[in-house]
């Protein structure tokens, strides 16, 4: 029983869910990438976005930017295991460093003729995508843009003939002159 000898429960504390967005700087050798995976699928944590990229080719380190959900207890316990494994050299959340940019490319195949053709075009132009591709009956456009917008994007085009999406994923960084 609880404090008031009563034989209901506590109520359960419900913690909103954050998004966040993670930079983590890693030796570039072999299993790194399947490692840091490995510690989100056995904790049962989703990854929502993944970029990697090799950014100090001399040094041999990469960047791995990573967009997950999860109460404040839960990001800082992703944080601290992340920072446990031994080819990691720095976790920084960038949600929480302040105001920083995320950007996704995406690339969008649209088939369509007659009025499906001038509304894709018409989208994508108020959209400010580029046209990679163009035959008589299909678009490959090229939109880079918040994951937000990019969603809207993808969401209108699929009234007009959507075929295909292509996404990179969010690419972050912190705005300033400070290094993360």
């Amino acid at each position: 029983m609880n404090a008031m000898n009563t034989h209901y429960p506590d109520p359960v504390r419900v913690e909103p869910v954050n998004r966040r967005t993670l930079a983590v700087i890693v030796d570039n050798e072999p299993g790194v990438l399947a490692r840091i995976a490995g510690l989100f699928s056995g904790r049962g944590y989703n990854i929502e976005s993944l970029t990697v990229s090799e950014t100090e080719h001399a040094r041999h380190i990469s960047r791995i930017t990573i967009v997950t959900a999860g109460t404040n207890a839960v990001i800082d316990q992703i944080k601290a295991q992340l920072d446990r494994l031994v080819p990691v050299h720095r976790v920084v959340d960038l949600t929480l460093q302040g105001d920083s940019l995320e950007r996704e490319l995406c690339l969008v195949k649209v088939a369509g003729r007659g009025d499906h053709r001038v509304e894709a075009m018409r989208l994508a132009a108020a959209f400010g995508a580029r046209t990679l591709d163009a035959t008589l009956t299909s678009f490959v456009f090229e939109l880079t843009g918040a994951t937000e917008e990019v969603d809207r994007f993808v969401n209108l085009m699929a009234a007009v003939g959507l075929v295909e999406v292509s996404r990179t994923g969010v690419a972050a960084m912190g705005r300033g002159p400070d290094p993360m």
